[in-house]
Parts: C-alpha cells; sequence; structure tokens
C-alpha cells in the first residue's frame, strides 16, 4: 500500500521571504491562507494585474505587489516560491529556476511540479495541526480539518500556557522532564468510551 512519505515541519514565514507568482483566483487563496496562518509571513507578489480581493489582503500584513510578467529576477532572496499562473509553461519554468536555486517550490495544482504542499490546517491559540492527504485530496484534508476544528476544545491554549509554566518549574534532566510531563499529561486526551 502507498504511504504518505512527506516530511511535516512548521515554518515561521516572518523569517523567510516567500514569492507568489500569479494574480488570480489561486494566487489570492494561497495568500488568503498563508496569512490566515501567519499573519506576519513576508510576501511578494508578481502578477500583471490583481484581484480586488488581493489587493485588499495586501494591506493587511507585510505583503509587497510588482506588478509584472514574471522574471529569473523575482527570484532573488527567495527562500520559497508559489507558482499560481494560468499557463503551464511559466509554471514549469519557476519550477526548474528554483531548482537551480535551491529555493523550495510548489507549482499549485500540479503534485510533481512540487517540493512541499500546502495542507489543511488547524489552529487554537498555540495549538496548531497540519494534515496532508499527499496531494491526492484537498477535499478531504478540508473535511479533517472541519473535524479537528470540532473536536479540539476551545480551552487547549490555555492548558499550554499552564503546561509551560509547570515544565519551567520541573527540576532535573531532558529526560527527567519528558518522563515527568509524560506522566501528568497522559490524561488529558483521554479517549472516550463507546
Amino acid at each position: 500500500m502507498e504511504r504518505n512519505n512527506l516530511y511535516p515541519i512548521f515554518l515561521k514565514p516572518e523569517n523567510l521571504n516567500v514569492l507568489i507568482v500569479g494574480g488570480g483566483f489561486v494566487a489570492e487563496e494561497k495568500l488568503t491562507f498563508l496569512l490566515k496562518s501567519s499573519p506576519d509571513a513576508r510576501v511578494v507578489m508578481v502578477a500583471p494585474l490583481f484581484r480586488e480581493g488581493t489587493l485588499e489582503l495586501a494591506k493587511k500584513g507585510d505583503v509587497t505587489l510588482i506588478k509584472s510578467t514574471y522574471k529569473k529576477s523575482h527570484l532573488k532572496g527567495k527562500h520559497i516560491v508559489i507558482a499560481t499562473t494560468d499557463v503551464p509553461e511559466i509554471n514549469e519554468k519557476i519550477y526548474k529556476h528554483c531548482r537551480k536555486r535551491s529555493i523550495l517550490v510548489n507549482v499549485a495544482d500540479n503534485p510533481p511540479y512540487c517540493d512541499f504542499y500546502m495542507g489543511g490546517i488547524v489552529t487554537k491559540g498555540h495549538v496548531k495541526v497540519a494534515i496532508s492527504t499527499n496531494g491526492k485530496s484537498p477535499t478531504m484534508a478540508k473535511r479533517l480539518r472541519q473535524f479537528f476544528e470540532d473536536v479540539i476544545p476551545e480551552d487547549i491554549n490555555d492548558l499550554v500556557e499552564n503546561l509551560n509554566e509547570y515544565r519551567k518549574s520541573i527540576q532535573g534532566d531532558f529526560e527527567e522532564k519528558v518522563e515527568t510531563l509524560n506522566e501528568f499529561t497522559k490524561g488529558i486526551i483521554a479517549k472516550k468510551e463507546s
């Protein structure tokens, strides 16, 4: 059976330079989800035209809009690139340019041209859950996101804050702290009896 071999990481987009190439609906959707999850993300968008919604979103974050067609020079200093143009040849060119420069790239709706996928995300304070279907079904990722939004309690953030304070007060080496916290937290997420 095929399995998901992706390695999940949580990036700090405020420390990275993100480029979105394209100004249409998909570009706006990618920007929306990026800013929803990481409002401090530093983003540059390049396109000949931008949607009205994109112009409004850009005002709410650290987003620079460049009215231009894509050029290799737009990649300078970028760490992550998301290609969303409606011209497959341009998206593939962007992919190849990024690979040559060791820049992580995602070509929207084209899994072979992706170094990473942007999955479903659930955020409740300090708790964040990312969901991936290995690029196979964004709809299932969306449904799973809705499920986790319902089952993760609203007060989870208070619990995390309290555990952080408790963690600071524990004596001993790293291993002893982990053992103490494991014992202390094992009843927090209890399986419901049927």
